[in-house]
């Protein structure tokens, strides 16, 4: 008689034989939509390295000489030095504090049962639906009442507001797939509630938190509108606007428009690829069980 094992291989085979082309089509698919997405900051790379001659006559094709001159006049025309530095230190603070309080409602809203734990849950989750650039006028009354207009700071609060929501949903739907038997071992063996968190919960929420983590990030580093309105004094710029100020300001050195842009691309993929493998590990936790 036929194992289980052989059955199954005969089924798969089949199957192969019943859909011979479903493989590379779905391949095809797959590359076709990559060269898609990926088209346009290929040629963005491609042009930054072009004279303005070259760029008026051959914007599609591979430039004859690079030329290096529209990276250093993009990074000393745009002041992208005071711009990057304003953009990390916001991006990185807003952040660290919206993953932080993130990682500790969602501790409580997922590991413990009180009876305001639907109701908050609920209110962070409308917090989703709410449309961010509706409240840039009461967001802007707001800080010049408080006098934080045109401060270092005075991006931060918005961006934490309205990311939280995002963050909690997706950790605590990750957090409550945690077994319970895991924290009631710690308790027997002397573990407070906070010792759990930080040396349990946290470090068995890390895809999660990757993923989490790399949303706020490149949601803070592209945000503009509230940076456009909230910002006003050219040192405290972030980097969207900044590049948007010199992409009017310089319309006709293309080049060094690209080059800029180039280069405030740079840091998001780095970081995308710090955290690439915790994101892999997210993704494949659940199809595989041992």
């Amino acid at each position: 008689m036929q194992s289980t094992y052989e059955k199954l291989e005969q089924q798969k085979g089949a199957l192969r034989k019943k859909f011979p082309i479903k493989k590379p089509v779905i391949y095809f698919i797959l590359i076709i939509f990559a060269i898609v997405n990926a088209y346009p900051i290929i040629w963005m790379v491609i042009n930054s390295f072009k004279s303005e001659q070259e760029f008026a006559t051959n914007q599609f094709g591979l430039p004859q000489e690079l030329v290096f001159e529209n990276y250093i006049s993009a990074w000393n025309t745009a002041n992208l030095g005071t711009l990057f530095t304003n953009s990390i230190f916001i991006c990185l603070t807003a952040t660290f504090l919206t993953v932080l309080i993130g990682a500790f409602t969602s501790y409580f809203l997922s590991r413990f049962t009180f009876k305001l734990n639907k109701v908050v849950y609920t209110f962070f989750i409308f917090g989703m639906l709410i449309p961010i650039h509706a409240t840039l006028v009461p967001m802007f009354i707001l800080m010049r009442n408080l006098g934080l207009l045109n401060t270092p700071v005075t991006l931060i609060f918005p961006y934490i507001a309205f990311h939280l929501p995002i963050t909690i949903f997706i950790l605590t739907s990750f957090m409550k797939a945690f077994p319970k038997d895991i924290e009631e071992s710690a308790i027997m063996d002397g573990c407070g509630i906070f010792r759990i968190f930080w040396s349990i919960i946290l470090p068995m929420s890390r895809p999660a938190l990757a993923t989490v983590i790399i949303l706020n990030f490149i949601y803070n580093w592209n945000e503009f509108s509230f940076a456009l309105v909230l910002i006003n004094d050219p040192n405290l710029q972030t980097l969207p606007l900044g590049l948007a100020s010199f992409a009017g300001q310089f319309t006709t050195n293309y080049g060094a428009q690209m080059a800029g842009l180039t280069m405030s691309l740079i840091p998001i993929i780095a970081f995308y690829l710090l955290l690439e493998k915790e994101i892999v590990k997210g993704m494949t936790a659940g199809a595989v069980k041992g």
